[in-house]
């Protein structure tokens, strides 16, 4: 057992209510073991927060000999106080840790904190007693030792995406009396009430379930709704009994019992002949709303009263009805949409959409609702589709559900594909539509190029450091399968001999051009001028530290940037060793903008799979961007002015969104990045006020938009950039907005 000591590393300072307060936003102390050494390997980390201003958000670094580094960072468990105690797999060599409470100045007292070094077979051992031994057993049967041991190692390993759900969902999403109360006054108020038609389709569910689904919706706050269940001929005889019951109990619910087994789209139509309600949710019949859930929709739409698809977060609920796995969406994202159904749940959708759309058709079954949104996506335009960022559906999980999936699947997969390739085809769009190589679950889109193909102008800024140089020139002239490109090169002050006899050797190569930028580094400047110079249709920015790693990658990039809605494309980047750079930005984070699911594995799915889909996004690195030059010019290229060297890229594509323009993110143009590495660190003191400045423009030309990421969600924390949690949430419940109507801009100052 390690004895620790807090050691104050900096942002702290004694309180003289005994403990610690955190003087700024980065408050951080170096853990001092009594043993003389730090832990290593398996250990459990234990800790006692006497007290706590604001909820603290700690977390471990680790330094194994290269630095404190995100990619060694270890979550915590986030809460005000109480006792904790985290399992953790340390490095074998520890040179040192770090202990970082909060991200914010925070009053706090830590006590007890301990670290304790346990063996695998321990952790093992506890593991099956704490779980099913049973099912564990049948595991090793069937996998053996070493696969076992691996598996429940995974699962034991802190979960990187989500600072303990149950916290946040006690401290944010549990209503009071309060909120009842509140919630039924601003329903009083709403200057419309839209009648919802809950459309259930049944068959042989559990009867526990089953009741619980229709509890759920009995339990609503908002009163304007039916319930329209459509029995799929069951031959459970307990759902014919739990239905007769539950439809005396409230003339609300409807019901219709099929003659024949028709699956779940003719079954969800036979629901829907029911309906007679403005607007459709869908449901299924084993999962749970919460009380809150039609009354936020009604809320939403008094906001947005042309709205014509809603759809809204959700989690999942184990059989013994915990909550879990809360998935935080983005806005409406059409590539994302592509990839997976981002939709469900909770859907609502405009009746007489559904009806224009042609209801759910035979022989999509498993992916019906996904063809469904399709179909109504089509019918209606992006600002009349509003996301609700907030908890508004249970999605019931349990090892027989679990089973069907897993059966259902191929079936499925099918379906969505046919959806899919009919959605384009109506949309008079020349796509094609391909499993996922990452994962069968979900799509890739390839978009047909023209027979004709523009030439791509590469622009590849440079300042000696020619061994990187090569490398980038290289991968983009012989191992880029891209007919028509031209590559220029500009010098921005170089001094090395071998970099003018390297240039020497690109005179005779006619895709090369070297052009001369004599003026001090600017990122934005040296990339305007080149933009002057180039011959091509189309625009890439190139760093000088990229390196190709597959052929098609642009080809891919070029497929979207021709996509007359598109206004620039991104890429996936990996550093050297393999692991992710860059996978999109989204604003807000750490101040202005940060680079989401950086240091995962190159396989790695990311939060909810998009680290694996295509994707829209607020912005991309400049890194590796690819646009058609008339968008370059419409937007005026890049801001010389004011961002000479960082955010020009974040600033670039906010500009490009704000003329109407999508900024899209693939992740199948995959090429390593070095980042940076011939212009050196920003630790210079000029460096430093420079990019002090450049952060200072950000915030005041974006304003709070830049805390608002259409892509991202309140719910997800400004603070890091792994989808962790916020604490607090940047959003404000709808029952609570006229009456604080300051809480939103106080929510987002904390945040900052």
């Amino acid at each position: 057992m390690h004895s620790i000591t807090l050691e104050p590393l900096h942002d702290v300072a004694p309180s003289p209510q005994g403990g610690y307060e955190a003087t700024g936003s980065d408050p951080a102390f170096l853990l001092r073991s009594d043993r003389g050494r730090l832990p290593g390997h398996w250990c459990v980390i234990s800790y006692r927060v006497v007290r706590a201003s604001a909820p603290l958000v700690p977390v471990i670094y680790v330094d194994d000999g290269n630095g404190f580094d995100e990619r060694t960072m270890i979550r915590l468990p986030v809460d005000t106080v109480g006792e904790f105690r985290q399992l953790a797999l340390l490095p074998q060599t520890v040179k040192a840790l770090r202990f970082d409470p909060a991200t914010r100045p925070v009053s706090f007292e830590i006590a007890d904190f301990t670290i304790r070094e346990i063996g695998k077979t321990n952790i093992l051992l506890d593991y099956v007693r704490q779980n099913q031994p049973a099912r564990v057993l049948d595991y090793l049967r069937r996998h053996g030792w070493q696969a076992t041991k691996q598996r429940v190692l995974q699962e034991l390993q802190p979960n990187r995406w989500s600072a303990d759900y149950k916290s946040w969902v006690r401290m944010y999403d549990t209503l009071t009396p309060e909120d009842a109360t509140a919630i039924k006054a601003d329903i009083a108020r709403l200057p419309a009430r839209p009648r919802f038609s809950v459309v259930m389709p049944v068959y042989n569910t559990p009867e526990t379930y089953l009741r619980e689904a229709l509890d759920s919706v009995l339990a609503q706050f908002y009163p304007d709704w039916e319930l329209c269940i459509a029995d799929d001929a069951s031959t459970a005889p307990h759902v014919q009994t739990v239905l007769a019951e539950y439809k005396t109990r409230d003339n609300r619910i409807k019901l219709v019992r099929r003659e024949t087994n028709g699956h779940i789209s003719a079954a969800s139509n036979s629901a829907l002949d029911l309906a007679t309600g403005d607007f459709v949710a869908l449901m299924d019949h084993d999962d749970r709303l919460p009380p809150h859930a039609l009354y936020a929709v009604a809320a939403e739409l008094a906001l947005h009263p042309d709205t014509d698809i809603l759809y809204s977060d959700e989690d999942k609920i184990d059989a013994d009805g915990e909550r879990y796995d809360p998935h935080f969406k983005s806005g409406f994202n059409l590539d994302l949409l592509h990839g997976q159904n981002m939709v469900n749940h909770l859907g609502v959708f405009r009746r007489s959409l559904i009806e224009q759309a042609g209801r759910f058709r035979l022989g999509f079954e498993g992916s019906q609702d996904y063809d469904l949104t399709l179909r109504a996506v089509e019918a209606t335009e992006p600002a009349r589709i509003r996301h609700i960022p907030a908890i508004l559906y249970h999605w019931r999980v349990f090892p027989e559900s679990a089973a069907f999936s897993t059966v259902e699947l191929p079936r499925a997969t099918a379906a969505a594909h046919k959806a899919l390739t009919e959605h384009f085809q109506r949309r008079g769009v020349d796509a094609t539509v391909e499993t996922s190589p990452s994962t069968a679950r979900f799509t890739r889109i390839r978009y047909a190029l023209p027979a004709k193909l523009p030439r791509v102008s590469l622009i590849v800024p440079t300042r000696d450091k020619v061994d990187l140089l090569k490398g980038c020139v290289d991968g983009l002239l012989h191992r880029t399968d891209y007919p028509d490109l031209e590559i220029l090169i500009v010098d921005n002050n170089s001094e090395e001999t071998a970099t003018f006899a390297y240039f020497d050797t690109l005179k005779d190569e006619p895709r090369v051009r070297v052009l001369t930028y004599k003026a001090p580094f600017n990122y934005s400047s040296i990339n305007n001028f080149a933009a002057a110079e180039a011959t091509g249709e189309v625009l890439g920015l190139i760093n000088n530290d990229i390196e190709v790693m597959e052929p098609g990658w642009l080809a891919e990039m070029v497929s979207h940037a021709l996509r007359p809605e598109v206004g620039a494309v991104g890429a996936k980047l990996y550093y050297a060793d393999g692991t992710i750079q860059h996978a999109g930005v989204v604003t807000g984070i750490c101040g202005v903008a940060g680079h989401v699911h950086k240091g995962l594995t190159r396989d790695a799915y990311g939060y909810f799979s998009r680290a694996q889909l295509t994707q829209d996004l607020s912005c991309v690195t400049a890194a590796c961007l690819i646009l058609r030059k008339e968008i370059f010019d419409e937007v005026g290229g890049l801001n010389s002015e004011k961002l000479a060297v960082a955010f020009n890229d974040v600033d670039f594509c906010l500009r490009i969104r704000e003329k109407g323009y999508l900024v899209v993110w693939t992740p199948f143009a995959e090429l390593y990045h070095l980042e940076s590495a011939s212009r050196g660190p920003d630790t210079a003191p000029d460096k430093v006020k420079r990019f002090m400045g450049e952060v200072a423009y950000m915030q005041e030309r974006w304003g709070d938009s830049l805390l608002e990421d259409p892509y991202y969600n309140p719910n997800l924390t400004l603070d890091a950039e792994n989808f962790g949690l916020a604490f607090p949430p940047r959003t404000v419940k709808p029952w609570l907005r006229k009456s604080c109507p300051e809480l939103r801009k106080e929510r987002l100052k904390e945040s900052i």
